[in-house]
């Protein structure tokens, strides 16, 4: 038995070393990896890949007498601009280019630098299948003391990794770790009077 054909069985008895020059042998590049699992998988994928490009492979999976498939026809000056049509017509646009076909359409400006997403919304907007025009504003709760509460949604992975994050920082609350972050944003921004509404207190 040639070593290109050697069983799973062999390839799991070698260890790091050995299954790291089989695969230099076999796949044609070096690795570091120290996952066995991954090293015998792709030297086996190889392998057979390496199969059934052999010519002896190619005879026996093609009969001799079958027929020479027949030549594809060439597509039809109306089939390729249909089908430039209905798949490619932003094919050319850039982000910002379809984020301003964006607010054209869909009458509101967009943050969003997801190609597919913006695709999607203009072919809605001009559907008439979403609201298009600017959304109103939402208007925030107020508090007996005055204070405006706004509406933040966050997955509940998220907020649980951020709650615990301001909690290792030793910060007493959610709270207090957004005004501190929004601060400092705002002063990185520049924006030092609005920043100083949300300064830290003292003690």
């Amino acid at each position: 038995m040639s070593r290109t054909t050697a069983p799973k069985k062999k390839l799991e008895s070698m260890n790091l070393t050995e299954l790291r020059a089989r695969y230099l042998e076999v796949v044609g590049e070096e690795t570091r990896s120290p996952n066995k699992k991954y090293l015998i998988r792709r030297i086996e994928e190889t392998l057979a890949a390496k199969k059934r490009r052999s010519p002896t492979h190619r005879a026996t999976a093609t009969p001799p007498s079958a027929p020479p498939a027949p030549a594809p026809q060439a597509a039809s000056t109306t089939d390729v601009t249909q089908h430039a049509h209905g798949r490619g017509r932003f094919a050319g646009l850039s982000v910002q280019e379809l984020q301003a076909k964006y607010l054209e359409v869909v009458g509101r400006p967009t943050g969003s630098s997801d190609v597919d997403y913006l695709k999607w919304k203009i072919r809605e907007a001009e559907a008439g299948r979403v609201t298009v025009g600017p959304r109103p504003e939402r208007e925030a709760k107020v508090r007996e003391d005055g204070k405006r509460i706004i509406p933040l949604s966050f997955d509940a992975e998220a907020l649980a990794a951020l709650d615990k994050a301001w909690r290792d920082a030793g910060l007493p609350s959610r709270t207090r770790f957004f005004m501190r972050a929004v601060h400092r944003e705002l002063k990185a921004m520049g924006a030092t009077e609005a920043a100083a509404h949300f300064a830290p207190k003292e003690g």
